[in-house]
């Protein structure tokens, strides 16, 4: 029983799927007897080009669950160039995980990415024996066509993958246009504008409906997927820069890795110069649910530069180290007084521009749960809010939309339409 877009169909329809696959004397476990049972155990192997996004996002999204999750490197080494230029540091190496009995496999795609992970003949060893064993894998982007149907474990299911990759997935598989495809025990899903949805797919197969949507609220994630976004703007001004805008975002231990990587990851495929900089003593951060990510330079060395932008990923740990940083608030202060740009996403609008005086006069959002915090709450229930030089968003489930709008203000919005359909955020 093939069920397309996961997050409409009902827990009896899920629980009815599974009695299908299920060997007797497992079928009849409830939901709650299922949630109420130790944390799934998920592997997410990554290599030199896998697609930081999609990667961060499953990893993050699947920790929020309780998921066991563990990030193991394909490569010799734990540290990978992920794309657009993010180093992330895995937990361990492929060697190293062995059969773990993984609850789930999933695989995140990016090119070549995709690629080094087919090519890697411990994971195609790992991932056949959890076919063979009917047990839950997954891939999205590229990683469908590129590594799930060359190891010949989509045979006979229906499968999505990225647009660009559907000829190559179509001798592999029944090939499907969903954004989120289940089959048996396959997840398939298309981009980076579908991770979060089949994130949360994934945990409604490891842990019942109920924890998906515990999960997925938080996340501030929209419930209209594939459809055009929308932003609100208040006092439009131009965003002014000379040749390419170099942009500042600052991470730090307790960020929020999915907001740091959507952010870094989307404006880097516009073609903006952005520079990474840790407000910690070293390079290397230890985000918010323990993802490793490391800085292109220490915040002091980007102190002496000027920025077209700067923009502040959230996550409580984050914000509040970004907030007792006075190096980082005096380049946030002296960006205002010169009226060049500056954001903020999620706690960071709260926790750090409310408190030094950065919102006022100019409306702005933040995450639900903080918006008590702001002086002038009149615009926090929009999604992605821009007022004159200051642009702020909510959470996770906006990130898109606010490094989206942030690219409409720098390169226009044709340029942010076209990339939005690229990630598959939009319908291509």
């Amino acid at each position: 029983m093939a069920l397309r877009h996961l997050g409409l169909h009902s827990s009896l329809l899920r629980i009815s799927h599974l009695n299908s696959i299920l060997s007797p004397k497992k079928r009849f476990l409830s939901v709650s007897a299922s949630m109420a049972s130790p944390a799934r155990k998920v592997l997410v192997p990554i290599a030199n080009g896998t697609e930081p996004m999609e990667a961060v996002i499953t990893i993050d999204v699947l920790r929020r669950s309780g998921a066991d999750v563990t990030v193991a490197s394909v490569e010799k080494q734990l540290p990978v160039d992920a794309g657009q230029g993010v180093k992330i540091v895995a937990d361990a190496l492929i060697s190293d995980c062995g059969d773990g009995g993984f609850d789930l496999i999933t695989l995140p795609g990016g090119m070549p990415g995709a690629t080094n992970l087919r090519d890697c003949a411990i994971l195609e060893s790992l991932v056949k024996k959890q076919a063979a064993d009917g047990r839950l894998y997954s891939a999205v982007c590229a990683s469908p066509a590129v590594a799930l149907g060359p190891w010949g474990v989509l045979k006979g299911l229906k499968a999505t993958c990225h647009p660009s990759f559907m000829e190559q997935l179509a001798p592999c598989a029944t090939a499907v246009e969903s954004r989120v495809q289940l089959d048996g025990m396959v997840v398939t899903s298309r981009g980076p504008g579908t991770t979060m949805e089949y994130a949360v797919a994934l945990i409604e197969q490891l842990y019942g409906k109920e924890k998906a949507n515990e999960v997925s609220g938080p996340l501030v994630m929209r419930s209209n997927h594939g459809d055009e976004y929308t932003v609100r703007e208040l006092n439009p001004v131009e965003w002014a820069f000379n040749d390419c805008p170099k942009i500042l975002v600052p991470i730090a231990n307790g960020t929020e890795e999915m907001e740091a990587v959507m952010i870094i990851g989307i404006l880097r495929r516009a073609k903006a110069n952005v520079v990474v900089a840790s407000v910690e003593d070293k390079l290397e951060i230890l985000a918010s649910r323990k993802v490793k990510l490391v800085a292109d330079v220490l915040l002091d060395d980007a102190t002496n530069h000027s920025f077209d932008l700067i923009v502040l990923p959230g996550g409580l740990g984050g914000a509040q180290a970004f907030a007792n940083s006075e190096k980082l608030v005096n380049l946030l202060k002296k960006q205002r007084e010169i009226n060049r740009p500056y954001g903020a996403i999620c706690a960071s609008p709260a926790l750090v521009l409310e408190p030094h005086g950065l919102l006022k006069g100019r409306k702005a959002t933040a995450f639900p749960a903080l918006c008590n915090k702001l002086s002038d709450q009149s615009e926090v229930e929009n999604r992605v809010v821009v007022d004159g030089t200051l642009i702020t968003s909510r959470g996770p489930g906006t990130s898109m939309e606010f490094a989206l709008a942030i690219v409409e203000k720098l390169f226009g919005r044709q340029k942010a339409l076209e990339l939005a359909k690229t990630m598959v955020f939009l319908q291509p």
